[in-house]
């Protein structure tokens, strides 16, 4: 294995912690797979890199020297990258936006917006299931802003120097067919719901461990979950086979009911991320205006959420 920048990282990330699992923590990441990545590091590197025990992690000789080394190169590297992503833009201003979106209502809107506010600039859109990878792709140049979303309170994806401003927060809704025997009620208990089959889309936040502690203080496990992508999620609603979840500024398709659940026990949250040291940072206040338009839009165009809201006012569109 070759080192990489991401395995200093790591190693920066250790010693600053002073703890494996704290270090797992701030980079999102799961301990034991920290602890193996740190393990393959230390055979590249010939030789342990701290020494640990129940009080923390403690650089060795070979790990100070690694430190020593990862300092001056990871700052060296990032400013080059600023540098190139300047000179690359700077000949002519904002030359684009380059837009990141997981699965939501706001990217056509905000693209809509951006092209009427500037006609003349070019703007390319970029999809992924993944917040992470999009988030990435910002802090690496690559893409301008991210669109993600996150499950309730959870903080967007660890990386340096992002900034992130939220566009608006929903509750999960119910996806129901038609003639779905609940499909007429104002709205469900989440405990209605025990014997369906439920689908979702895929996602790399922790969404899934939300949705199961839901289900388990409403009561019950989920029998059967699907995890596949929107149009399959809508076939199997319509067909009876399964309830969906889905946000609540969801576009509602024929043959289906977005039904409120009882208490709100799920939350998503539409966030707007940026790298705060980007040539295009100056542009993302405006950006985040266009991005709550396009989510107030959304939310209009949903009368069985906007009628909830009258109730709920705690969500919707941040003022």
């Amino acid at each position: 294995m070759d080192l990489e920048l991401r395995h200093l990282k790591i190693v920066r990330a250790v010693a600053e912690a002073g703890s494996v699992t704290k270090a797992a923590t701030q980079l999102g990441l799961a301990q034991p797979s920290l602890t193996a990545q740190l393990k393959r590091i230390e055979r590249t590197l010939g030789g342990t890199l701290f020494e640990r025990d129940r009080n923390g992690a403690r650089p060795t000789p070979l790990g100070e020297l690694v430190l020593t080394r990862a300092r001056v190169l990871l700052p060296a590297v990032r400013e080059l990258q600023e540098e190139a992503v300047r000179f690359a833009n700077t000949y002519a201003g904002i030359s684009g936006f380059r837009i990141g979106a997981t699965h939501g209502p706001i990217l056509g809107g905000l693209v809509e917006r951006l092209t009427g506010a500037h006609p003349s600039t070019p703007i390319s859109t970029r999809t992924s299931w993944s917040a992470r990878e999009l988030t990435t792709l910002v802090g690496a140049g690559r893409l301008d802003f991210a669109l993600i979303g996150t499950c309730g309170d959870t903080p967007p994806p660890a990386a340096e120097a992002m900034a992130w401003s939220v566009v608006g927060t929903d509750p999960v809704f119910a996806l129901l067919g038609e003639d779905h025997p609940l499909a007429g009620e104002k709205e469900v208990e989440l405990s209605s719901l025990a014997d369906e089959g439920w689908a979702v889309v895929p996602g790399d936040g922790c969404f899934a461990d939300c949705f199961a502690g839901a289900c388990a203080r409403a009561g019950f496990v989920p029998k059967t979950v699907y995890e596949t992508d929107v149009a399959t999620c809508l076939h199997l609603v319509k067909a009876g086979k399964a309830v969906a979840l889905c946000q609540a500024t969801f576009d509602l398709a024929a043959g289906l009911v977005m039904m409120p659940i009882a208490g709100a026990p799920l939350r998503w949250r539409h966030l707007l991320g940026w790298h705060s040291d980007s040539l295009t940072a100056c542009a993302a206040p405006a950006v985040a205006d266009h991005a709550r338009d396009a989510y107030a839009d959304a939310v209009r165009r949903s009368s069985r959420y906007a009628d909830w809201l009258v109730a709920n006012p705690q969500f919707g569109t941040v003022p």
